[in-house]
């Protein structure tokens, strides 16, 4: 197939997004019907599948210019058929997770090279992507965002211009999914932009190369690892849905959608900065930015807390201790 060049596949795959996303919208009023309750973040009836957009952008600008788009599609197409179904109706998660040991099987087949012994930590990590970056889709234009920045910064890092196409329908979405969001990715976005840095960095050119990389994933993975920690370390169950994601407390605490995004677009970009310029020494600092930017914030929530509750906040602490 002929190649088209890029700058023109990126406008055409912009375009496509917005305009898929917008018929998505006009035609997933009832059956997609994101209600609001308890957990949720948002106040009012929104539809959710929107990923479905970019998706189908991505596709089909993407065989224009990949050598081999199959290899792609084949890992990303299982995992947004059964989070299409997830979004239409619910779908066991026993069955959502084989199909994404399904996803990570093909990806490792496809691109990796890797001793025997790393296959299954490599599968277990993979699904943890799929998982996280569905866990962090809590807010308007936060995973979209922050997912379109690091695809951008892997596709150069990792010389891999395919990326690109994805960074552009995901623009074209963010049109529809900013703060106010007039539609949600749903899990069909979320799980293919997981798998989707997850692909990128298993395609790094080496070893090298993904571990240098790895930490621009570090301001959404570390807050859904660094939640799922918490919630273990105090006996919760970790697979009930909850609310106590750092950017959800951030949310509660008055900050707005957007100004939780830019947070972490912010931080990311930080990150972005430090690896380009001083490549691994960058990388083992962007570690410690992530980890400072969770301590930051829960510092935040904290002084937040004691303010809300008065100046004699302490005493009563102390109280309920005795």
């Amino acid at each position: 197939m002929t190649e088209i060049p890029l700058i023109p596949l990126m406008a055409l795959s912009c375009a496509l997004a917005l305009v898929f996303t917008g018929l998505l919208k006009a035609n997933f009023q009832t059956r997609f019907l994101d209600i609001p309750n308890d957990r949720s973040s948002h106040t009012r009836p929104t539809p959710r599948g929107g990923g479905l957009g970019f998706i189908l952008a991505f596709a089909l600008t993407a065989a224009f210019t990949h050598p081999n788009p199959l290899a792609v599609g084949l890992v990303l197409a299982p995992l947004a058929l059964i989070g299409f179904l997830d979004d239409r109706g619910h779908v066991p998660a026993s069955i959502r997770y084989l199909v994404q040991l399904l996803a990570a099987a093909l990806a490792i087949a496809q691109f990796g090279t890797l001793p025997l012994f790393a296959i299954p930590f490599i599968a277990i990590a993979f699904t943890a992507f799929i998982n996280f970056y569905n866990f962090m889709d809590g807010l308007d234009g936060l995973v979209a965002s922050t997912a379109a920045l690091q695809l951008a910064f892997l596709a150069v890092t990792l010389n891999q211009p395919l990326w690109w196409l994805l960074v552009a329908a995901l623009l074209g979405f963010l049109y529809w999914n900013w703060s106010p969001a007039k539609i949600f990715m749903g899990d069909v976005g979320s799980t293919v932009l997981g798998a989707s840095i997850a692909i990128a960095l298993l395609n790094s050119p080496t070893p090298t190369h993904l571990w240098t990389a790895l930490p621009i994933t570090f301001p959404l993975i570390g807050d859904a690892t660094y939640t799922l920690s918490r919630r273990l370390l105090k006996g919760e169950n970790i697979f009930k849905a909850h609310r106590t994601h750092l950017y959800q407390r951030l949310q509660q605490s008055g900050w707005t959608h957007s100004q939780v995004a830019i947070a972490y677009l912010l931080v990311t970009g930080a990150i972005a900065v430090l690896i380009s310029t001083l490549g691994l020494l960058g990388s083992v600092m962007s570690t410690g930015l992530a980890i400072s930017a969770i301590a930051g914030g829960e510092f935040y929530l904290y002084r937040r807390n004691q303010h809300d509750q008065g100046p004699n906040s302490a005493d009563r602490v102390l109280e309920a201790l005795n």
